[in-house]
């Protein structure tokens, strides 16, 4: 195969294709990117939280109203910091019993008041104690949208552009995080000291939220949802409004008909009832749910033991381990601007890596960059203990620190998020979401709330060694067990997962060269951007 064939079968190229193949108006139009815009907003709250309580320890007004000795301390703020996570948890879990009963829009509304609620708490905490509760409340809500904001994109999304649509959810976390960060920045230079200090962001986010509640009523409901609840008229509309095509086009059709068939056929497989014991069952006894589980779960663990949200989180006690002797402010202002990478990170690996350079490549860039920034951080931070290093060295270990940044924007900071609301079939998306989030949120909390121990035990130098070591794994596992699914419809995935674990990735690979060859054929350019019979059958082999 030459050089002009490889490119033309890559991943960009085919993006490009399908891209060029599908109608302007179904992947431009206003519905669908209105819509999508407001569910990847479920996304601020958490960063937000990530962002205030790695900075807000670090307010005068805060340590004199809790007692905190030291914000840049890890020992100090562990509690403070890990314990929303169990909230997360707990909000993901109850989320599946209510995602399903009243829809992704009202869903959305009622987890995001909760958070709302707990925020008030926090601003009237009086004690370390009300305030622990308070964040257990606020976890509960941003638990629950950790589920509904996914999983609504995907189910709304065509799948030209699911990727980045989906993207857009780990793009509002950058901004919030930013944002946050600069927010304490600004409460710490310019508000006296006092409980104002730490009420201001709270109510910031509350405000803001509050706003999105009052937008969602301009948001479409997820169509899957529509027609698994029986409200078949409805969903057509609301398909014809989100691809800006009349109710008689092959495309719709088409969908509706993929939608109708992926419910029937899982109601088929268990008797037809829908309730938590069946579902759960469906979820853990058939080898192709399992296989997503497993994708899913472990692309979450890998997420956490390859250190990037704990670096986000005790980036000033890690600042401090690299010999940074900045004061508050200077602290403050580097986890913002460390928040502000993330970000822009985030939006290039929106637009550049997720669809078009697919799932795969983008996680083995993202977890290249992570492992070796933690081995030349942890090697610095050894020798630096023993008086051995430049200044020269101690830039670039901070530079190493952005490096990591930039490597989980591109890898295991969005593909989780978009594996948890593509992978599942239409039936068990919502329980298969809330399955993968509390265990999420329970293993963040674990790995967070050992951090501290993990730094003492390990000289300090050990830790970063240790995520070094998961994230070398993590590349095993991405090339063995990680099959492409960019370009490929929701129950096209359905069938990517219906061979065995290993066969995964070269059903994925088959089912690409078959699209490939079908548009150059000119057997899969027409407006529906449906796989052909042929192609269908090249998935199968």
């Amino acid at each position: 195969m030459g050089i002009t064939d490889s490119l033309q079968r890559s991943s960009a190229a085919t993006y490009v294709r399908a891209i060029k193949e599908a109608p302007r108006h179904v992947i431009l139009n206003r519905p669908l990117w209105t819509s999508a815009f407001l569910y990847a907003l479920a996304g601020m709250p958490m960063t937000w939280e990530q962002g205030a309580s790695a900075v807000v320890p670090t307010l005068p007004g805060f340590q004199k109203q809790f007692n905190i000795k030291s914000g840049s301390s890890a020992a100090d703020i562990s509690t403070y910091v890990s314990i929303i996570y169990v909230g997360y948890a707990i909000g993901a879990a109850v989320s599946f019993f209510i995602n399903d009963y009243i829809g992704r829009r009202w869903a959305y509304r009622l987890y995001t008041l909760l958070f709302i609620v707990g925020q008030i708490m926090t601003i009237f905490a009086l004690d370390m104690g009300t305030l622990i509760g308070a964040r257990i409340v606020t976890g509960m809500g941003i638990g629950s949208l950790s589920v509904i904001g996914p999983m609504s994109i995907v189910e709304i999304s065509p799948k030209e552009i699911r990727g980045l649509l989906t993207s857009w959810y780990t793009v509002s976390m950058g901004v919030a995080l930013t944002v946050a960060n600069f927010c304490v920045l600004g409460v710490y230079k310019h508000v006296p000291v006092g409980k104002l200090q730490y009420q201001i962001p709270p109510i910031a986010i509350s405000s803001f939220m509050f706003l999105c509640i009052a937008a969602s009523f301009l948001v479409s409901e997820s169509p899957r949802w529509l027609i698994m609840v029986g409200r078949k008229e409805e969903a057509i509309e609301t398909l014809t409004s989100l691809r800006c095509l009349p109710a008689d086009d092959e495309r719709v059709v088409q969908e509706v008909a993929d939608i109708e068939s992926s419910i029937t056929s899982a109601q088929g497989d268990i008797g037809g009832r829908s309730n938590l014991w069946v579902i759960a069952k469906e979820t853990f006894t058939v080898s192709s749910n399992l296989r997503r589980l497993q994708q899913v779960l472990v692309s979450y663990a890998l997420a956490q033991l390859s250190g990037a949200n704990s670096v986000t989180s005790y980036f000033i006690p890690i600042m401090k381990l690299l010999g940074d002797k900045a004061d508050t402010e200077r602290s403050i202002f580097l986890s913002a601007m460390y928040g502000f990478s993330k970000l822009c990170f985030s939006l290039i690996a929106s637009f550049f890596f997720i669809d078009i350079l697919g799932r795969r490549r983008s996680l083995f860039i993202g977890i290249t960059a992570q492992l070796l920034s933690h081995i030349y951080i942890g090697v610095f931070i050894k020798f630096q203990q023993e008086g051995e290093t430049s200044t020269a060295a101690g830039q670039t270990a901070l530079a190493a620190l952005y490096i990591h940044a930039f490597g989980y924007a591109v890898g295991l900071f969005i593909l989780p998020y978009v594996f948890g609301g593509e992978l599942w079939p239409n039936r068990i998306r919502s329980f298969g979401g809330a399955v993968g989030q509390t265990f999420h949120w329970l293993f963040i909390y674990v790995v967070k709330f050992s951090i501290p121990s993990l730094l003492e035990s390990t000289n300090n130098w050990g830790a970063f060694l240790f995520f070094a070591g998961w994230c070398f794994l993590g590349l095993i596992y991405v090339y063995l067990l990680v099959p492409e699914i960019a370009g490929l419809s929701v129950e096209e995935v359905d069938r990517i997962f219906e061979g065995s674990w290993l066969n995964a990735i070269k059903l994925s690979k088959k089912s690409r060269i078959g699209v490939i060859e079908a548009v150059e054929d000119g057997r899969a350019g027409g407006d529906d951007g449906k796989l052909s019979d042929d192609q269908v059958q090249v998935i199968k082999l």
